[in-house]
This record gives structure tokens, sequence and C-alpha cells, in this order.
């Protein structure tokens, strides 16, 4: 079908929100597809762009894909990429796919785009790996549909800017197997990048009482007043609706909290990362009991300490976004950990062949981390 592809606008918001529940059922857990208003915000939006397919004859809406940024930003997110079951097999996600990276990327509007696709079939990675995204991780149990799922991160970037990438001298050995997968699956080098014992976490945190604050306006008010600017957010592309501080107010970690996913991004802590890396239990913890049975974290492969305080807590690093933040000429790599209180489950992941030993490395770093070690009775 020669679908014929355009910018979405509000009077479409009827028909996305049909084509959405066709495609991912009463369970999809992104407003992008369910919430009118935050669509309408979303098609509106300078930072985003929103692509719609209609059929040529009848008109009717076949498929829908858009790559959202930031004021500020250079990352954008691939998201909402869907095509109604009635015109899957002809290639139409991949047009909406390329369409949307050559008004970005190419464009020069942004420096990289990252999906994060579905791992129940292979069709959403090879439609994301035919179109220039290369995969980067896993992250397991990240969200739950009609059950806990794990998903896979892509991303594509603009040309010359791997090559830019700052130099890292020293990471928590944990991360090591991490990074020479990168090199085997994208041809990038660490070479002068050397494992080192993770930092010694800060004690003291483990009992500490947070209050929780869900009151989403007051958040992002607070929020942007406290990070005006983005290059302090440990996750772009998230607004937090949540807030945990202890009593005294001493420090603040921002997240965002999807109940219906039943996952959670930790965004931002104030003063710094540093004032909350000893409570990162709590934390936890407290969102745990909110409803998140995922956590998951962006951390600059450069802060070993940061790395090390969540290494120290359980997370896992499963991914790892190269040249993923811009800072002057160059750009910073930056590590995904994650972790889940529910049982995870591969045996019904598929995964292409280029993801696989991501799989193979998160399987690993998780029994180094979760399991005892072996002992042989002399």
């Amino acid at each position: 079908m020669n679908a014929v592809i355009a910018p979405a606008h509000g009077a479409d918001i009827a028909e996305l929100r049909q084509l959405y529940y066709a495609v991912y059922g009463p369970h999809y857990p992104v407003a992008l597809g369910t919430d009118p208003v935050a669509m309408a915000r979303l098609i509106e939006d300078p930072h985003t762009l929103w692509l719609v397919a209609r059929c040529p004859d009848t008109g009717a809406l076949a498929g829908s894909a858009a790559v959202r940024g930031e004021p500020g930003g250079r990352v954008g997110r691939l998201e909402g990429l869907a095509v109604h079951p009635d015109h899957r097999s002809g290639g139409l996600a991949s047009r909406l796919t390329e369409t949307l990276c050559a008004g970005t990327l190419a464009a020069g509007r942004l420096d990289s785009v990252y999906a994060t696709v579905r791992t129940v079939s292979p069709g959403p990675q090879r439609v994301v790996a035919r179109n220039g995204f290369r995969p980067l991780g896993v992250l397991p149990n990240a969200v739950d549909l009609s059950s806990r799922e794990s998903l896979a991160l892509y991303a594509r970037h603009r040309p010359g800017v791997l090559e830019r990438r700052h130099p890292v001298r020293e990471v928590p050995a944990p991360l090591i197997p991490l990074l020479r997968t990168v090199e085997r699956s994208l041809g990038m080098r660490f070479d002068g990048t050397r494992a080192v014992a993770p930092a010694r976490a800060a004690g003291g945190g483990s009992t500490e009482q947070l209050e929780t604050i869900e009151a989403p306006a007051f958040v992002r008010r607070r929020f942007r007043e406290r990070f005006p600017d983005a290059e302090r957010w440990f996750y772009p592309l998230h607004t937090p609706n949540v807030l945990l501080t202890p009593e005294d107010g001493r420090f603040e970690v921002y997240a965002y909290l999807n109940r219906t996913g039943r996952y959670c991004s930790l965004v931002a802590a104030h003063p710094d990362p540093a004032a909350a890396a000893a409570y990162l239990e709590p934390v936890t913890r407290t969102l745990t009991r909110a409803g998140a049975g995922y956590v998951e974290a962006l951390v600059p492969l450069a802060h070993h300490e940061a790395l090390s305080a969540f290494l120290a807590q359980g997370f896992v690093a499963g991914a790892l976004y190269p040249a993923m933040r811009r800072e002057g000429d160059g750009f910073h790599d930056y590590a995904v950990l994650s972790r889940s209180t529910e049982r995870i489950d591969f045996r019904d992941v598929v995964v292409e062949p280029p993801l696989r030993p991501y799989l193979d490395c998160y399987l690993s770093a998780w029994a180094s981390a979760h399991l005892p070690p072996y002992e042989v009775a002399s």
C-alpha cells in the first residue's frame, strides 16, 4: 500500500486512539495513544514530530509514529509506532520510521533517536534495525502490559556523533562485560577504560522514612525551579510526577511513575545525585510500595561513585547509551541501570541475533549481583 504520510493534526486524535486500541488493546500505558489532552499537546509541541499514514483510496488511518524531543535537548525518542492489523507486512512501519529520522536526524535537529521495543516477537526489532537503529541492551521487566514484559533499547545516531565521545578512564568492574559487549556489537573501543572496584557506598540510609508527594503540577513546577538546565537530569524526555524527600528536606528525588505500566524512571536529585546516593534503598522501597515493579536510572559512565551506589543497591546495568548527551564538541556515554522487585522470566522473550549478546551479558551480571557464589565442598 502506498500510504500517504503527513503530520498529525488535532482532528486525528479520535482515530488515533482507535488505532492504538486496535494494535495494543486496553493495556497500552502511554499517554500518546490514550490521553486526548496529552495527545493534543504533543501534536502542537514544536519539539515533537508526529506522523500519520492514511490509505490513499479511503483515507482511513493505517499507521502512526512520533519522535519526541524537548527544549534544549538533542536526544529524541521514537514512540507510538503502530500499524493497523489490516495493513501490516507492507513496509509501512519502516516508511514511518525512516521519514521521522529524515526529519530529525538528517535535518540536524537531533544527535540521536532511541526506541524501546517489545521482545514478544522479532517484528519490532527488525523494523528499527532495518532503519539504522542498533541494539544497546535489554531492559528486563520494564513494563506491565497484559503481563510483565522486557524491552530492548535501540538507538540511531547522526553521522559523526559516535566518533566524538569523551573517553572514560575507569568504571566499576561489574560494568566491564557490558562495555566488551558494546565493543563487539557496535565496533566501538574502550581501550583506555580500566576496571576498578566499586566505590564504597555510604551507609545509614536504609531506615530512612521518605515522604511521597504526588501532586504532578506542583512537582513539575518545583522541578523546573530546581533544574532549569536539563544537563543535570538523570533521564531526558521524562517529566517527573513524584517527589520523594525526608522529613528534614535535605535532599529531593524526582521520579516519573507510571502506574498503568507499573514502572518508574529516576529523573534527578537535588542538590546533586551524591546527596541521595546513600538513600537508594528507601527510595526504591518507597517507589515499590507506590506500585513500581521496575525502577530505572540513566547514569553517566564517567560518574564512578553514582554507578557504585546503584550497583550496591542491587541495580544491574542492562544497556549502554553511547554519546547520549552533548557537552561542548563531545558526547558522554550513559549506563542504563535497573532493578525489578518481581521475578524476571525470559522464557517468552524473542531476541534477534544482534541483541542476544546483551541478554547473555545481563543474565551473567544479574547472577553475579543476586546469586551467592558457588562453593565446592572438598
